[in-house]
């Protein structure tokens, strides 16, 4: 039953959400022709990741050591330190987000993914340096919805519910409480600092596009000018000698 659902979990993950529904509904009910029913409902309870959900699947399944360098990162975000610290943290977060998002594309075969496609993987990818719930999804390569981290809580993309966690029991009362806070504020700013350089990153990402298009669309106009420019110079020469033969012909006429 076990190999049953994780070969049949790997092949729906691998494969193109197109084909995730009904190669799924196949694969349920060889198991159940097998007589392996358990194995079957839990098949058939698999959910259809996203697109976005199934291109960082597809970056960890080709790169597994994208899921490594996300989990490195992540432990020195949570380490923290001076102010230097975290402006190099945040510079490396960055870069590695960026290029994890370009290998994730290039990965599917996408050179030129739609900026909301793009948003959400570059959300995801944060929320796994953020989230270790997110990052362990990550790692098996099994994300069914993007994810975004908020600052003060992961905010799952989907239409479900998110599932409150129970609240911890509050410590006793001790002499390290004060610092415990301090440092938990610390951990709070520097998420905060780490979310508004994605936020930055995502909006210059945007900015980058929307200028190109710009570009594209004057490059288009300046080329529609010169095409009438040479037709209205044609117009001009085909009109002159209308008019001459108009004339040529009137004077043979008299």
């Amino acid at each position: 039953m076990t190999d049953l659902l994780a070969d049949a979990t790997e092949e729906l993950y691998s494969a193109d959400p197109d084909e995730f529904t009904q190669r799924r509904t196949d694969l349920a009910a060889s198991a159940r022709h097998r007589g392996e029913a358990a194995a079957a409902k839990q098949i058939a309870a698999l959910r259809k990741p996203t697109r976005s959900a199934w291109v960082v699947n597809q970056l960890v399944r080709a790169y597994p050591e994208a899921a490594g360098r996300l989990a490195e990162l992540a432990a020195g975000l949570r380490e923290g330190g001076n102010g230097s610290r975290i402006r190099e943290l945040t510079e490396a977060r960055g870069r590695l987000i960026d290029e994890l998002t370009r290998q994730a594309f290039a990965t599917v075969g996408t050179s030129s993914p739609p900026s909301a496609l793009r948003e959400d993987v570059i959300a995801t990818l944060s929320a796994a340096l953020a989230d270790p719930e997110v990052a362990a999804e990550v790692q098996a390569g099994t994300l069914t919805r993007a994810a975004h981290w908020a600052g003060f809580g992961l905010v799952p993309l989907s239409d479900a519910p998110s599932k409150p966690k129970p609240k911890a029991p509050a410590p006793p009362p001790d002499d390290l409480e004060p610092r415990r806070r301090t440092k938990e504020k610390i951990q709070l700013a520097e998420r905060a600092v780490a979310q508004a350089a994605a936020d930055l990153e995502s909006a210059t990402t945007a900015e980058h596009e929307l200028e190109e298009a710009v570009r594209a669309l004057e490059s288009e106009l300046e080329q529609a000018r010169e095409r009438l420019a040479l037709a209205r110079r044609a117009a001009y020469r085909a009109e002159s000698r209308h008019n001459k033969a108009v004339a040529e012909l009137d004077r043979l006429q008299e």
